[in-house]
């Protein structure tokens, strides 16, 4: 008899606005809350459960205090860090979470024989075998994985648990494909239940040898696509086999996705200010608007007018997003890609050989310079995390200088 609440990804202090930073503390405490009134025999939580290694002091207090409300009620709380629990000198809030008492870091072990041995932590109350591994920044965690005993590990008995902030290549979702993983290899075999964090979907897997790879999602979205797809946080909860997905419902998500192909901005404007009806009050609103207009500029557009009218009908909180919002005269610039690529090339022959130190000919020079300008001006993908932009730019230009 076994019955576990599996959180991930609270990112507590993540948004930038006060507003939206509160509504991911009160995210938090409702699954705490959940967790109590459920009676959990323990919590897991898979990393992240800050959005940075030295959170505010008044986000750390209330964090203190929830974790402090499942500790007097004897309800232990397992996690492992996650990528954004640390910081670039490896400092983390979370070992003085587990020296107040308040947590348990499961990611313990030695290394063996060049092997990393990682031991169990063993829940008291129902004697399910704990373990996992960290996740870091740029899936630095792989290369604990490429030293695991898997071995021990899938051999061991009993009811056992494993904790992961890592995403799998094989289980990555439509539009993440980018993003950096390992394969599902790496995992060991033969565990009850794959604690999953890291990436933000709400997701249960069955694959042979790995039953229930679980992932939560975050207890609260954290950016605008998000909050545009997921609308909710929640985390799971396993109980003698069966699991379940709990929402955390806290506002509403209304979205608002305008297409403005062939319209001047005059008309953008105006139909989007006739859509606005009725009253927003405890609502997000997340306005997308993308296409080619037919004239003027996107900054042509008058959004303050759009955001207050938004407001005035009591809405929470507006944000936009106008990545996908081009012009003609933009496209048509776009188009005249070879007179850019006579500019480009003019400039490269007229300072291609002024350098030695290259040690390189002056036609290898000039095919260098231009593909490390075009690796320099790789455009940011729509959502992608500004580490992530930088560490591709950065792997990019490091595999062109070798």
């Amino acid at each position: 008899m076994v019955k576990f609440a599996h959180l991930a990804d609270c990112h507590i202090g993540g948004w930038r606005d006060e507003k939206l930073k509160n509504l991911n503390l009160k995210a938090f405490i409702r699954a705490i809350d959940k967790c109590l009134n459920e009676e959990m025999d323990f919590v897991l939580i898979s990393g992240d459960l800050f959005n940075t290694s030295l959170p505010g002091i008044d986000y750390l207090k209330e964090t203190v205090k929830q974790l402090k409300r499942l500790k007097v009620q004897g309800i232990k709380v397992y996690m492992i860090p996650g990528s954004h629990d640390y910081s670039p000198s490896g400092k983390t809030m979370l070992t003085i979470l587990e020296e107040a008492d308040l947590m348990v870091n499961v990611v313990k072990g030695n290394v063996v024989d060049e092997k990393l041995k990682l031991d169990f932590t063993i829940d008291p109350k129902t004697g399910t075998k704990i373990t996992g591994i960290l996740g870091r920044k740029g899936m630095l965690e792989k290369s604990f994985y490429n030293q695991l005993d898997r071995d021990a590990l899938e051999q061991e008995e009993g009811f056992k648990i494993f904790m992961f902030h890592s995403a799998i290549s094989e289980l990555k979702p439509k539009g993440l494909e980018n993003m950096e993983s390992m394969p599902l290899t790496l995992l060991p075999k033969n565990f009850n239940y794959y604690a999953g964090g890291h990436v933000h979907i709400v997701k249960e897997f069955n694959l042979e040898g790995y039953n229930n790879i679980i992932y939560p999602g975050p207890t609260f979205p954290n950016n605008f696509y998000e909050l545009e797809t997921l609308k909710q946080g929640g985390f799971y909860i396993y109980e003698d086999g069966n699991i379940k997905f709990e929402p955390i419902n806290i506002i509403e998500v209304k979205t608002i996705d305008k297409d403005c192909n062939d319209k001047t901005t005059e008309e953008v404007e105006r139909e989007l200010l006739e859509e606005i009806t009725g009253n927003y009050k405890e609502t997000i609103i997340t306005l997308r608007v993308k296409g080619i207009l037919k004239s003027g500029k996107p900054s042509d557009i008058n959004f303050k007018a759009i955001f207050t009218k938004f407001y005035e009908n009591e809405a929470f909180f507006v944000m936009k997003n106008t990545f996908g919002l081009k012009n003609k005269k933009f496209q048509e610039v776009q188009m005249e890609e070879s007179s850019v690529d006579e500019v480009e090339n003019k400039l490269i022959e007229e300072y291609t050989g002024q350098s030695q130190e290259l040690g390189k000919t002056v036609e290898e020079e000039m095919n260098f310079t231009k593909e490390l300008m075009k690796a320099l001006s790789e455009e940011k993908n729509e959502d992608e995390k500004n580490d992530d932009y930088d560490k591709r730019i950065i792997e990019n230009v490091n595999k062109l200088i070798n």
